[in-house]
Parts: C-alpha cells; structure tokens; sequence
C-alpha cells in the first residue's frame, strides 16, 4: 500500500510539473507572437536617395511627407546627394557593402548598367498584385526605358528635356521674335547683336555633352551606325554642330559657359546669370522652371538647323530598387514609387518643377489644366517631346558617352577644335563598341 501511495504521489507531482510547463511555454508563445504582432505593425523604414536640389528637392521631400502620412505601413526618408553621378557613385559603392537604399533615382544609362549587373530589382511581381496599376497609363517612351528583355526594372519617375529660356525685355527692346530662336543659325545671329548692342552674353549652353549632343542629333547626327558596329560621332553633323559652340564661345564671345564647382553650383551660376541680366538666355532643362521667374523669362522649344528640325532627347529619370534591399523593404520601395507616379503626383510634379508628366492621364487632371491655361511654358517640353530623340543606350556600359563628356570639356572649356576632339572621342569610343561585339 505504502509503495502504490509513494507511485500516485511521483506521478502527481510530475503532473504538475509537466502542466507548470506547459503553461510557461504557452506564456512564452503568447508573449513572443504579441512581440510579433507589435513588430509588424511598426512600419518599414526606407530611404529614397536622389540627386537633386532647389525646387527639385523640396518637391521630393513634399511627396515623401505626403506619402508617409496617407499611410502608417511605409516610412520613407529622403537622402539627397549631389547629383545624379554622385547618387550612382555612391549607390555602387553601397553594393558592394551591402548597404543601400531600397529606392534610388537614376539616369537611363546608370539604370541599364546596374541591370546587367543584376543589382536592379525585377518589378513584374508588385505590378501584377497593384490592380490599379496601369502600366498603359505610361508615356510609353519613358515606360520602355525601365524595360529590359520583357521585364521591367524600373519606372519613370519624371520626363526631361532640353528647352530654351530667354528674357522678354532683351527680345522686345531689340525687336527679336521667337523666329530668331528656330535655329541655331539664327540665335547666334541673335546672341551677336545683342552682345554688341547690350554687352551681355548673347548665349549660354549648359556645361557638358547633354547640350551638344542635342545639337549634333537635330543636325542629322547618330552616335552608333543602325548595325550597331561603328561611332559616327567624328561626321561632318558632329563637327559642323560643335565647331558652332566652340567658336560663339572662344572666339566670337557672344556665347559664356560655366563649369566646375560642387554639384549643380554651375546650372545654377548659370540661371542666375540670365535673371540678373548678365544673359540674354541659356539651354537648360525643363526642370528649371520651378526656379524660374516668368514674368521675366519666357520658354521655347530647342532650335534646328537650316535644313534639319530639331531632334534634341527627351527622356525618363527613373525609380528603380536595389536587388539587395530586403524583401520588405522591397515591396514598400515600390508602394512609395506608385504613389510618386500617379496621375496626381505626376501631374503636381510637372506643375512645381516643369518636368513632363509621366502619365497620360496627367493631362486630365484638373488641376493641371487649370495650370496649363495660366502658365503656357509648362506645355512646352511636352511640345518638344512629340518629335525627340530617344536616349541613347550605351552598349559599353558608359565608355562612349564618357569619351563624349571628355571631347565636351575640350570643346567647351578649353577651346579644342571640334574635329580633334570628337575624332580622339571616336577613337577611344570605337575601341570600347569593338570589345563588346
């Protein structure tokens, strides 16, 4: 009796102590799934990272709080660099530490390098699952230069170009018209007169290949052959086009150009210039219109050549995400790219900085009609738009447009001849296409 007493008490107390833990274990899950639960309702923190200032920055940073406070699942913060080099600069270095951003603004041709590279995150997925997505929407220029081999890596965030701002004072006081400005002939008949009557600069392209390879493009100039195998950017519709600035700049003088400095400190010299009547006008984006005065300055479309219509690029700067962002951070880099590339956003976006809608619908929002009636400049880039030139694809992963933005500082700032510089240019260029046939 005793023994069978001494069994019922052992198994009595092993009870307990097998409840006692089961109860403790079920203390420990109820505990951690509420630790869970209380983690996954702290939102995702990214960072978007741009290269922009002024205007631009500010309107970035407005959509970033806008975004963040429509929803409590994202938290985005926006870290500006210089440029946009310096953002792809500092982006690849991130790579290879393992440290980057989950959104990133980017030129096309960082964008198509760092897809090749497999550094770029597909968003086929996300755009599946977003019902009201509607990638027709897109301008489909700028769409397609998110889009590799059917899949796309990337969205536009704004579109771009090249236009000319000029001042109204200086073309009614001289009894200009925009005639004078529907060629390059013309305006730099325009820039000599008024450098002789006002003693102002008649002129100012922006510093760096951008202005001069527009020119080259609406003189009938190509960089690659159509087989893909020979640099054409030594022909006569090269040469004739930049041997133009180099002269208006180095020996006519009735062209200026600034360079140098940290960042966009020479666009904006440049701008300044030509609003405190040091300028007549200068080529610059249509971006810049945020920064503008436009009772003191009107816009117009990029000149041709006598014989050729203008042809200058127009293109998308682009949203894309790092293949190496986690996967959470993922999916929110592209809740926040959606909402900055709405119908709305884009259309604000186009209202505060002159940049060209994304979107179709854009046009339809109600706001920006309104805008468009009052402020015709905004219609502009679009205008320009309808018969640019495509941005040019680097099949060498930057090497031709390099060897371009070298001939460019030899042309602009140091007064080479053209045909020397864009023959060294071809040169170097030809030897980077023949390595990657």
């Amino acid at each position: 009796m005793k023994k069978i007493g001494f069994i019922i008490v052992t198994l009595s107390m092993l009870l307990l102590v097998v409840v006692g833990c089961s109860s403790k274990e079920g203390e420990a899950s109820t505990s951690k799934d509420e630790t869970e639960t209380s983690a996954s309702n702290e939102p995702v923190e990214i960072e978007f990272w741009y290269g922009q200032g002024g205007t631009l920055a500010e309107t970035i940073e407005r959509f970033i709080t806008e975004f963040n406070d429509s929803q409590d699942k994202v938290k985005v913060t926006g870290v500006a660099q210089g440029n946009y080099d310096e953002t792809y600069q500092k982006l690849q270095a991130g790579i290879a530490a393992k440290q980057v951003p989950a959104a990133v603004l980017l030129e096309n041709d960082a964008t198509r390098s760092l897809i090749s590279k497999q550094a770029i995150e597909p968003m086929d997925r996300y755009i599946e699952k977003q019902a009201d997505f509607q990638p027709e929407d897109f301008v489909e220029s700028f769409y397609n230069q998110g889009t590799v081999d059917g899949t796309q890596y990337a969205l536009p965030l704004y579109g771009t170009t090249q236009v000319l701002y000029y001042r109204n004072d200086v073309m009614e006081e001289l009894g200009l018209s925009t005639d004078d400005l529907k060629t390059w002939e013309s305006l730099g008949e325009a820039a000599a007169k008024i450098k002789e009557e006002k003693g102002m600069k008649g002129w100012m392209p922006m510093w760096g290949s951008g202005n001069l390879i527009d020119a080259a493009y609406s003189n009938g100039g190509q960089i690659i052959s159509e087989d893909g195998k020979e640099v054409l950017i030594d022909s006569p519709e090269w040469v004739e086009a930049w041997e133009f600035f180099r002269k208006a700049i180095h020996e006519d003088k009735t062209m200026g150009i600034n360079h140098g400095g940290q960042g966009w400190e020479y666009w904006y010299k440049t701008i300044d210039e030509v609003m405190q009547g040091k300028a007549f006008g200068y080529t610059g984006s249509s971006g810049d219109q945020g920064d503008l005065d436009f009772s003191i300055v009107s816009a117009a479309p990029q000149p041709g050549w006598e014989g050729h219509d203008a042809a200058p690029a127009a293109g998308a700067l682009l949203g894309a995400i790092p293949s190496s962002a986690s996967d959470e951070q993922k999916a929110a880099a592209f809740e926040f790219l959606s909402f900055f590339t709405s119908a709305e956003k884009t259309a604000d976006w186009s209202m505060s900085t002159g940049y060209i809608a994304v979107r179709k619908s854009a046009k339809d929002v109600e706001e920006f009609k309104a805008y468009a009636e009052e402020n015709p400049q905004i219609l502009v880039p679009l205008e320009q738009a309808q018969s640019a030139t495509p941005p040019f694809v680097d099949p060498t992963g930057g090497k031709i447009l390099d060897a371009l933005s070298i001939a460019a500082d030899k042309v602009e700032i140091e007064g080479v001849s053209a045909e020397k510089a864009l023959q060294e240019a071809k040169k170097t260029a030809q030897s980077a296409l023949d390595a990657v046939q």
